[in-house]
């Protein structure tokens, strides 16, 4: 049975799945591979996260990551996720320069990377750059609760709003942002109630990581969700598959055939030559006077 050709996801599309309370899937991807992965496994919105500085580059914190190391590996997604609405987060202090500053670093985004839209962290202090990228025709994702990039002014990586007043300011944010005009806005590590109550208040879609499941949508980081991360694991992770357990035996095993020599095999890993050409060739070597070292 041949399936239908899926349709490219638009922002019309999302907004209709939140309107129709079909969850929203969002997953990250950082290179052709995931990016392709994403294409072919029903995901209608693929995040070019700055996890990526962890998971992909070793670095150990979000911050570390630049506005080109980004775009590289937004270049490399765009290439593999075609259907999928494609986003990228703004790397750490690439919109903290001033209006006109992330206008440019979002331009780039756009225009080298080839995403369709930015992701920013942050609240009201945000809400003038989400209306100027906006007006421009470059979509935004907003991001509110556990903010990453900002893990050292939060003492760590710290559920937010569990409290009434931390609460409201969550809350407040998430209008705020809408206001200004973003697209979707991702809940991380809030408590799943007042998820849903701001889910309720909002009209654009929410996307939940560890905000729980009212949410129009959710995310996980792409190596949480398929075993490949070998670190930390969050209350929220789910593993749907061990993908870096079967790696890890797959190279252990692949380095043993190798030193005993079983790998490769001589008939069913190897090329062949014809028996009268082999003997041909070790004529012209004679002929030549070659004299083969020994072994």
């Amino acid at each position: 049975m041949i399936l239908p050709a899926r349709k490219k996801v638009t922002l019309q599309r999302l907004h209709a799945l939140a309107e129709e309370r079909i969850p929203i899937t969002v997953i990250t991807a950082y290179d052709y591979p995931t990016g392709l992965r994403s294409e072919k496994n029903d995901i209608d919105i693929c995040l070019v996260g700055d996890s990526l500085a962890q998971v992909a580059l070793g670095y150990d914190s979000t911050t570390r990551l630049t506005l080109d190391e980004m775009i590289h590996h937004c270049k490399a997604v765009s290439r593999g996720a075609k259907t999928p609405f494609l986003v990228a987060d703004m790397p750490f202090g690439t919109y903290y320069g001033g209006v006109d500053a992330t206008v440019r670093n979002a331009i780039r985004l756009v225009q080298e990377g080839g995403v369709e839209a930015v992701k920013m962290e942050g609240g009201p202090e945000i809400a003038d750059i989400v209306a100027r990228l906006t007006s421009l025709g470059i979509p935004v994702m907003s991001h509110v609760g556990l903010l990453p990039q900002r893990h050292t002014a939060l003492s760590g990586y710290r559920v937010q709003g569990r409290d009434a007043l931390t609460a409201y300011s969550v809350y407040k944010s998430a209008k705020v942002l809408q206001d200004a005009g973003a697209f979707a806005i991702v809940l991380e590590a809030i408590p799943h109630q007042l998820a849903g109550y701001i889910t309720q208040a909002l009209r654009i879609p929410t996307i939940g990581i560890g905000a729980g499941p009212s949410c129009s949508g959710q995310v996980l980081v792409h190596d949480d969700a398929v075993g490949v991360w070998s670190g930390h694991k969050a209350k929220f992770v789910r593993r749907f598959a061990e993908v870096g357990k079967g790696a890890g035996e797959g190279v252990a095993s692949y380095a043993a055939a190798v030193r005993s020599g079983q790998f490769p095999d001589v008939v069913g890993e190897s090329y062949g030559m014809d028996a009268a050409q082999w003997q041909e060739f070790q004529n012209l070597v004679e002929a030549a006077g070659v004299t083969p070292n020994a072994s």
